[in-house]
């Protein structure tokens, strides 16, 4: 794209308004600005679009909305489906509530009915709407854990799950062939509410989910014994959580459930936290304040659009509060809520645990205790909704037990099709509340698991590379590794190496060769022996390149020596 062709048609088109027209010729000295807004388009990553708001075609602002949403409306009108309409949601980001009644409304243009929630909600509610309302897509506005400056656009499909291949390629070429932003059809709220087009929706969908997840509650009478004394301290960061965890705790029978009160209220510039982010210790402070003066037990927090969830829980024994990465609060759910399954009976003979190929091992360890099938994909959950809709597809298909990704995100249940940071919530409480009938802690618990099956520790690093050069600079990395495979990594020897962009899998041991067996990505995974692991990709939302590490051992400083050893390692090799 020639970038300085393109600011000038966006300073002097008519198709652009003034208010965007001035905040581009504020730059019109500086190229380098002008360049990254400009050098390219924004592209449906692993979670639809996500960039910084502002004028631009690489950024968020009502004319890529407003595509994105012409190209969706073009594609479903294709489909045949429009009459089915699209569940429309969104959280507390600045531009969240404008850009989601425009997608609405470019939607109802083209005679698509549209149910817009009145007000901000999880992006697991929405996954649930979509399925509830038997709509035929559904779009979150949101940008997850990024930075104030930062929004985006998720589009799922009709199980509820967010687009994957093909239908995610063929949006984006529905998307790519308006070349003039005047073919964004446009109406007004009063014409669309008179042709039955627009809908809001809310109070009605909430006691729907609430209900939805009370009944995957597995020891309730456990829950309200335990209820009167467990302490909970609870952070949404600004997001969308707060009410529906508030609603939910009270409704299961905890009674002392303290929230954040500087960080309770939905806001966008999120004031307390540099980065609204439950993976960030940072953005933990306040929760953790609040937990010392109350003497919590758990302290929770979900990011924005609540899909996450990061905990710490404390240790009676050196009073000190602990923190769980997403493998392990993941796994510590898993673990509880497959073991009562099971003793209740309820475990299904065909169950089906689904992970990530960057996940912990440790779920494949549990998932072979309970007899589990366990499933391997690719990053992002929609892959894991997939394999759910794959199976229920089937005449006797696998059960979906439980499924995780190691970025702090779960989901209990099949009632919807994404990670679910509020039944997270939820299940974390009622497993306090199992153990605290036991006499013991979610640490002691976790303890527990580790002499189990092994400790497990998983790391990652971000290297951020940001604007034209540092996407180059990404791809030539990713290339430098391809073509360079080491026989070990830091300690560990390769076993297998998997180049999933190429489908290769390549046995080290006698040069072998097999397919992966797993869709067609930009992604490197190392196989080490003693069950360590490693992995290397570029992010689909953030301009960065991601390593992912995992190992195993006899005890937790063994574990947390070696891996970072191959953490070190691993940064060695990566340039």
């Amino acid at each position: 794209m020639d970038y300085l062709k393109e600011y000038k048609k966006w300073c002097e088109s008519d198709e652009f308004d003034e208010e965007t027209k001035k905040e581009l010729l504020t730059i019109k000295d500086n190229e380098k600005e002008i360049e990254d807004r400009f050098y390219k388009e924004l592209e449906f990553g692993t979670a639809g679009l996500r960039g910084i708001i502002g004028a631009g075609t690489n950024r968020m602002n009502q004319y890529v909305v407003g595509k994105a949403t012409q190209g969706l409306a073009n594609y479903i009108l294709k489909r045949g489906t429009g009459n089915k309409g699209v569940a429309i949601s969104y959280d507390s980001r600045h531009m969240s509530p404008e850009f989601s009644r425009q997608t609405a409304l470019v939607l109802n243009a083209n005679g698509i009915k549209t149910y817009l929630f009145e007000h901000l909600r999880p992006v697991p509610e929405l996954s649930f709407a979509v399925r509830e309302l038997g709509c035929t897509a559904g779009v979150m506005i949101t940008a997850s854990h990024n930075k104030p400056a930062y929004n985006g656009y998720k589009v799922y499909w009709d199980d509820g799950s967010q687009i994957i291949s093909p239908v995610d390629t063929d949006i984006m070429n529905e998307v790519k062939a308006i070349t003039d932003y005047k073919q964004i059809k446009q109406i007004s709220e009063e014409e669309a509410k008179n042709k039955g087009l627009f809908h809001v929706i809310g109070k009605e969908m909430d006691d729907k989910y609430i209900h939805v997840l009370k009944q995957c509650v597995l020891n309730p009478e456990i829950v309200r014994e335990q209820g009167k004394t467990l302490k909970v301290v609870y952070t949404p960061l600004h997001g969308a959580g707060n009410e529906m965890v508030q609603r939910i705790l009270k409704e299961i029978g905890l009674q002392n459930v303290y929230v954040v009160p500087e960080q309770e209220k939905p806001d966008g510039d999120f004031p307390t936290v540099d980065y609204p982010n439950p993976e960030a210790k940072e953005a933990f402070k306040m929760a953790l304040d609040l937990a010392t003066k109350v003497d919590a037990d758990i302290v929770l927090a979900n990011d924005p659009d609540a899909d996450r969830l990061g905990i710490y829980a404390k240790d009676k024994k050196t009073g000190k509060y602990m923190d769980f990465t997403g493998n392990m609060s993941a796994l510590l759910i898993a673990e509880y809520r497959i073991s009562q399954m099971k003793e209740k009976g309820i475990l299904p003979k065909n169950g089906m645990f689904i992970s990530t190929i960057v996940s912990s091992n440790l779920a494949k360890a549990i998932a072979k205790e309970y007899n589990l099938d366990f499933r391997e994909v690719l990053t992002g959950f929609k892959n894991i909704g997939q394999q759910i809709k794959i199976e229920e597809e089937k005449q006797n298909g696998k059960k979906y037990v439980f499924g995780f990704e190691e970025s702090y995100g779960c989901l209990i249940g099949d009632y919807a099709r994404d990670k679910d940071g509020i039944s997270a919530v939820m299940s974390l409480c009622e497993a306090a509340c199992f153990y605290m009938a036991k006499g013991i802690t979610l640490w002691d618990q976790m303890i527990n698991i580790y002499e189990k099956y092994g400790y497990y520790k998983e790391g990652q690093v971000s290297i951020v590379l940001e604007g034209a050069e540092g996407a180059e600079k990404i791809k030539e990395m990713m290339e430098n590794m391809r073509n360079n495979l080491p026989e070990s990594i830091g300690n560990y020897k390769v076993l297998v190496f998997k180049d999933i962009k190429l489908d290769i899998c390549k046995d080290m041991l006698t040069g072998k060769t097999s397919k992966t067996g797993l869709p067609t990505s930009n992604v490197l995974y190392y196989e080490l022996e003693n069950d360590a692991w490693c992995c290397v990709r570029p992010s689909g939302t953030e301009p960065k390149i991601k390593l992912y590490m995992g190992v195993k051992a006899d005890s937790m400083e063994k574990a947390e020596n070696n891996l970072e050893d191959l953490k070190q390692a691993m940064k060695a090799i990566v340039k």
